[in-house]
């Protein structure tokens, strides 16, 4: 079962990343500690190589946000550890999937390294007048190790909103919603055009946009420079905005829009986008995406009523497609070191302001309120 430790941070940068480092410790260098493993074993790196990568995307992370740094310094060093440590697990999409990437045009299907089960988001927003509470949720799924250094981190900065998030111990940020209404779940894609270019890393970005105080400052952070993977970032607002931006390693021309069907975001970890500049090689890496698609889509289309989180909970625990389903467990078949399964699971009523979670497969563990305020 995973366990989930509760951290609290105040003040600068420094002092919140300080007091996170301190606080999550244990489970910060367990992190560290695990991706070490799972580099070596998807880009066949060691961590002097790891941390050399890493250090790369130093320069435009400063750059974008010279504070996120900060915040990473004061990890490590409440964690023990160095910069590059606490860097290395931030850039972890950029180097596991980048390796995925570079390996598609080559890969035995008996020797292509299969990336562990992944995410399943949807929102719903009312139509405007109607009744009904902007929702938000989805399913994480990762590697096996992520059980032991699962976060709540809640989080008061001197410089934004306070927001809560639901992360792996290091990490700035994944999962989550702000005091401004703000909240956001995600999925990872992958493509051709996913190298490992150093840019903005997909985790920095997950927690830039939990610094914006709306929909549409959220996409203006989006676009603000050069990123460094594709990923999905489904952002919605308690006023009743929702947005799904699939994102492609580039620029804002990289960037697709998707918009609500009666109320309804689904998204699992392929692109949907008509149009798309790279090739998509996310169905090739992870593919029950497709499958996890259709079940979302099919509990949620043309709904009857306007659904409440409690029409959401039995399609998080819905075990189509066993075990490669909406709530993923571990594969046997699978290598040991990509087995992956659900990890959390995070609904959000964001004009209420509360966050719901099940650490662990939501058909074995109930939902707890988070005690949190924001």
């Amino acid at each position: 079962m995973t366990s989930t430790q509760h951290v609290r941070v105040v003040g600068t940068s420094y002092q919140r990343g300080l007091q996170y480092g301190t606080q999550a410790g244990a489970r910060v260098r367990l992190s560290v500690h695990a991706y070490q493993q799972a580099f070596a074993h998807y880009a066949g790196w060691d961590w002097p190589a790891v941390r050399r990568e890493a250090a790369r995307f130093e320069a435009p992370i400063g750059k974008f946000r010279p504070a996120y740094l900060e915040e990473m310094r004061g990890i490590a060093d409440g964690a023990g550890l160095d910069l590059t440590d606490v860097l290395a697990i931030n850039v972890r999409t950029e180097v596991m999937y980048s390796a995925k990437a570079r390996n598609a045009p080559r890969a035995e299907p008996s020797a292509a390294k299969q990336l562990p089960a992944e995410c399943s988001a949807f929102a719903y927003v009312p139509a405007p007048g109607q009744p009904g509470a902007t929702i938000l949720g989805q399913n994480w799924d990762w590697l096996l190790h992520a059980a032991k250094t699962l976060v709540v981190l809640e989080v008061r900065p001197d410089d934004g909103p306070d927001f809560v998030t639901v992360v792996e111990a290091g990490l700035l940020a994944k999962t989550g919603m702000n005091a401004a209404g703000l909240g956001l779940v995600t999925n990872a894609l992958v493509t051709d055009a996913d190298t490992g270019e150093p840019g903005l890393p997909y985790h920095v970005l997950l927690r830039a946009v939990l610094d914006c105080g709306t929909v549409t400052e959220a996409l203006k952070v989006l676009q603000a420079g050069l990123r460094s993977s594709s990923a999905n970032y489904l952002i919605a607002h308690a006023s009743g905005t929702a947005l799904d931006i699939e994102a492609a390693p580039g620029d804002f021309t990289r960037l697709y829009p998707l918009f609500p069907e009666d109320g309804v975001l689904v998204h699992t970890n392929h692109f949907l986008a008509p149009r798309l500049d790279p090739v998509d090689l996310s169905l090739w890496a992870m593919p029950d995406s497709a499958v996890r698609l259709q079940r979302l889509q099919a509990a949620t289309t043309k709904p009857k009523h306007p659904p409440t989180l409690d029409d959401f909970r039995p399609l998080l625990a819905d075990h189509a497609d066993y075990p490669n389903s909406i709530c993923a467990h571990p594969d046997p078949a699978d290598h040991p070191r990509e087995q992956g399964a659900t990890i959390a699971s995070v609904l959000m009523d964001l004009n209420a302001r509360r966050l719901w979670l099940a650490a662990g497969h939501p058909c074995q563990v109930p939902y707890q309120l988070l005690d949190v305020a924001l």
